[in-house]
């Protein structure tokens, strides 16, 4: 190798980053040992912004194109240094090169559930799990904050970083909300777009611009979302008697199933047929003007031969079983003179 050949390899002549590396969000042009002419040309890509240093700071940020190194191409590099209007010998600068294309379908999720103040509900504590998109914005807050003095930063290393910042908005976003859960679980569109409006200045505090934001499941805990059955099960019937009558209808394959069998089932549905009796007539006394309270007639004895029509009916359908069936047909026999 002769001289010529290692002085020339001393010196920089095009600064560019041609490998497109899924994920690299930040590279740093090699530059050991190494020192950059006066009129080299910087090559950047589009989705690429380059980024010239001195003494650990930003000095020049350049977008997509071809540029020719000299003092007005790098002026503030040039008010930094002290050159004259034309520098001739070569320097020195780390240079760094950003990829800011999307980043897509990046997810987001709670690991636990947050827990948030519901205006029908009371506290109650929700999951949320959905996608996002980003990119780098801001070259300079993005370097400070998040790449520092690594050779690359790659989206997977600042992966949970950005997963802790969006889920600190949405906590606090959802803390201060009045919005019901049922109301955000049915427009999850408007409610992306909210999220999306809390989260940006969170990102945007590290240099980075989030481009779409989708929630796309919400849910309670297990046990909570069967009390909101519950209660949604409640709202839908409406009145007292359909209440009774929905009781009833869930007493008797519930009594069916425990030993008891028909007395189970007739407790059941004795039961829920007093609840909605006993309510019934309380807001009827209630609404009345008059202070006396009318005596219920007793409701006549049901005829034992009905009666076994109707458990045999039980029996066919599985609800009683035949020694069931058996015991009560004895003693409704028993009542026949």
């Amino acid at each position: 190798m002769g001289i010529l050949d290692f002085i020339s390899k001393q010196f920089i002549d095009v600064i560019q980053w041609t490998a497109d590396e899924p994920g690299v969000l930040a590279y740093r042009f090699p530059m050991s040992g190494m020192e950059i002419q006066n009129g080299a040309q910087l090559v950047v890509r589009e989705t690429q912004k380059a980024a010239f240093f001195n003494e650990g700071k930003i000095a020049d940020i350049f977008g997509p194109g071809t540029y020719t190194l000299n003092t007005q191409t790098l002026p503030v590099l040039t008010y930094l240094k002290n050159w004259d209007k034309f520098f001739e010998s070569p320097f020195k600068s780390d240079v760094y090169f950003f990829d800011t294309k999307d980043q897509i379908d990046r997810k987001w999720g709670t690991t636990q559930p947050l827990t948030i103040r519901d205006k029908e509900y009371g506290p109650i504590r929700i999951r949320a799990f959905g996608n996002y998109s980003y990119a780098v914005g801001d070259v300079e807050e993005f370097w400070s904050r998040l790449v520092g003095t690594a050779e690359r930063s790659t989206s997977e290393a600042i992966e949970g970083q950005l997963r802790g910042i969006i889920l600190t908005a949405i906590g606090a976003t959802l803390g201060q909300s009045n919005i019901a859960f049922v109301d955000m679980a049915a427009n999850q569109e408007a409610f992306s777009q909210k999220l999306a409006e809390a989260i940006a200045p969170a990102l945007g505090n590290y240099g980075i611009d989030i481009k779409n934001f989708y929630v796309q499941s919400l849910s309670l805990p297990e046990e909570l979302q069967r009390v909101l059955d519950k209660v949604s099960s409640m709202n839908m019937l409406g009145d007292l008697n359909r209440y009774a009558q929905f009781q009833t209808a869930e007493s008797i394959p519930l009594a069916a199933e425990n030993p008891g069998g028909l007395a189970g089932a007739g407790a059941g549905l004795g039961a829920g047929l007093a609840i909605g009796q006993a309510m019934t007539q309380g807001l009827a006394n209630a609404a009345t003007t008059a202070p006396q309270v009318q005596p219920v007639a007793a409701q006549p004895a049901e005829d034992p031969i009905q009666l076994l029509e109707k458990l045999g009916g039980l029996l066919a359908k599985g609800i009683l079983t035949q020694q069931e069936f058996d015991t009560k047909k004895a003693e409704l026999l028993s009542r026949i003179k």
